[in-house]
């Protein structure tokens, strides 16, 4: 049953195991970059169970709320998808008039535990990648609270099928990202097969609902009021980053430090946006989605950072089941771990 947890518990794991003891420094180790392919994702051809290892995993994004997923051997789970991350610590503040609910509303401020990771095979710059960014929301602002408190879990990501983002202060990252499936080459069709299994076991495979952070916090009785969609931008004075062909870690990293130090030195700010305004159209290959009204009412800033083993493996973010009114509880298409629409 899940209880809650303490930032600090979260956090502390997080840097236990760090990759680099020291980013950036003379003589660390490289950063790992786990291949996702078909085999590594669905298992081998002689896989026992191999049409459910995929299937398996999902449903337990959608049903666990844990925070860390330690497994039996503490050494948590290998991520079939996104599995090589950076994450960061920080805070989420809505500063905007907001007609929402939870920590979406006005003056809501939040300590928040986010990863940043690339998915569609490529990591650097000039590669085709998925950049996206997933965190969870502690209500509290005290980063020692001692009881432990329920999260609330977004998911953000930009083109699904990859793209050439150059950086990631170009990158928009959505819960309702577009699809562009041929552009992962040879690999589209583990992508059409991932999305067969995701619709298998909830229902939208490419849309992450917003309920979650509406209600967290929420009087008992007061309404859900949900944005429809949101996006994460990096804020306009955020500088860039140099270099060729550049690990999207290293990039987020320098944000932050300066290589060699390990004492933070700036910050890095996500400009939150909301609408509830916008239209998908295309084919289920080629996915496009359409927005008008984009609105900022808030922002995350984070202020530490760290590429670790605990963050590939043992840190959880839970995928919202898909509602057909999101501000709708009884509209689930899971309920108690089970598919019921």
């Amino acid at each position: 049953m899940y209880a809650g947890s303490r930032f600090r518990d979260v956090v502390d794991a997080l840097f236990a195991n760090p990759y680099q003891q020291v980013w950036g420094r003379p003589g660390e180790p490289a950063l790992p970059n786990e291949a996702v392919t078909t085999r590594s994702v669905f298992g081998g051809l002689f896989t026992r169970h191999r049409s459910a290892r995929f299937e398996q995993a999902s449903a337990r994004t959608l049903d666990s709320h844990a925070d860390l997923r330690w497994g039996p051997d503490r050494k948590g789970f290998r991520r079939l998808l996104h599995p090589n991350a950076v994450c960061l610590t920080g805070m989420w503040e809505i500063t905007g008039d907001s007609p929402y609910s939870g920590y979406f509303a006005k003056g809501s401020r939040a300590l928040v535990v986010a990863r940043y990771s690339s998915g569609a095979g490529g990591m650097r710059r000039g590669e085709i990648r998925s950049l996206a960014l997933v965190g969870k929301l502690f209500p509290a602002t005290d980063p020692e609270h001692a009881t432990p408190l329920r999260t609330a879990n977004f998911i953000t990501q930009e083109d699904i099928g990859g793209d050439r983002t150059p950086t990631i202060n170009a990158a928009e990252l959505r819960n309702a990202p577009d699809v562009t499936v041929f552009r992962r080459g040879p690999a589209a069709t583990m992508l059409i097969k991932v999305a067969s299994v995701f619709r298998k076991v909830d229902q939208e495979p490419t849309i992450r609902q917003l309920y979650p952070i509406a209600e967290l916090g929420k009087a008992p009785g007061e309404a859900t009021r949900a944005p429809a969609f949101m996006r994460l931008l990096v804020s306009r004075d955020q500088p860039v980053i140099a270099g060729d062909h550049l690990d999207v870690r290293d990039e987020v990293l320098a944000q932050i430090f300066d290589a060699g130090d390990p004492t933070p030195k700036r910050t890095l700010r996500f400009d939150i946006e909301v609408t509830d305004e916008g239209k998908t159209t295309g084919s289920p290959f080629r996915v496009r989605r359409s927005f008008q009204n984009w609105r900022q009412i808030g922002a995350m800033v984070f202020d530490n950072a760290v590429a670790s083993y605990n963050g590939d493996a043992v840190i959880h973010f839970t995928h919202p089941t898909w509602r057909q009114d999101r501000n709708d509880a009884s509209t689930a298409t899971r309920i108690n771990n089970v598919k019921v629409k």
